[in-house]
């Protein structure tokens, strides 16, 4: 082969790994969903890259959860139009266990401890769904204070520690994309420092997440990129830097 052909292909094979970098990792195209005739995602779209964070922001009210529920393919709401797509993968068709089994893992704002479990046991029974989730060694690597509590019934935890466990589960699992609810509600600012860390620290693994948080500048210093909802609807989708420079922005929709 010609040097001139080799070249010509070393740059074809430049450009095709731009464009693979550059497609979306996970993408929203078009969603409705309804709680029986109330609507309430009207038309959301987004796209992620494999390894963001993803602020989804709003006032009370605006759909944030709701979105997150139907991303996460829960009975409520109901989708009725749209599509959702994760690493090529359509995930619109499929139900919630479907979902979690190809990788999408949902924190709610109530966390879902199970009652009567120990922090290990919680751990244990999220590593009993198939997949190549983060062994016990590796959660408590990363959250030090489960490891010091892996006898204690995950119910009685703190808070913040509850928070901890919700992510290290999500983490047991096969995780693609990680759904946050609410994640420092009622936290201490050091917990929050210490989710932060944690989900700072799964970004180079390649794990994507979408965090929902009233905390809207926590978030957003957290994040990548941004998206405001409004009544359901997607008013704003950008960088976080574009939102925390752009005051009246904030003042209109997220009340900052």
């Amino acid at each position: 082969m010609s040097a001139l052909a080799m070249q010509s292909d070393i740059v074809a094979g430049s450009q095709t790994a731009d464009i693979e970098t550059s497609r979306p990792f996970f993408s929203v195209r078009d969603v409705h969903a309804y709680y029986g005739e109330s609507y309430i995602v009207q038309g959301v779209s987004l796209d992620i890259r494999k390894g963001e964070i993803l602020a989804l922001l709003g006032r009370n009210g605006a759909g944030k959860t709701s979105t997150l529920r139907t991303i996460a393919r829960t009975d409520d709401p109901q989708l009725r139009q749209g599509e959702i797509w994760l690493d090529g993968k359509p995930i619109h068709a499929m139900k919630s266990y479907e979902a979690a089994r190809a990788g999408i893992q949902l924190v709610p704002e109530d966390r879902r401890i199970i009652q009567g479990l120990t922090v290990e046991e919680n751990l244990a029974l999220a590593k009993v769904a198939p997949g190549n989730g983060w062994s016990l060694e590796q959660i408590y690597e990363s959250f030090p204070r489960l490891a010091e509590r892996r006898t204690q019934e995950g119910v009685t935890l703190s808070g913040g520690e509850q928070q901890m466990l919700a992510i290290a589960r999500a983490l047991a699992r096969d995780l693609k994309l990680l759904l946050l609810d609410e994640p420092y509600e009622g936290l201490a600012p050091v917990i929050v420092h210490e989710i932060e860390r944690i989900l700072h620290s799964i970004k180079p693994l390649g794990i994507t997440t979408v965090i929902v948080e009233q905390n809207a500048v926590a978030a957003l210093k957290l994040a990548d990129r941004a998206v405001i909802l409004d009544t359901g609807e997607v008013v704003f989708a950008g960088t976080a830097k574009e939102v925390l420079d752009n005051s009246e922005l904030r003042h209109e929709y997220l009340a900052i």
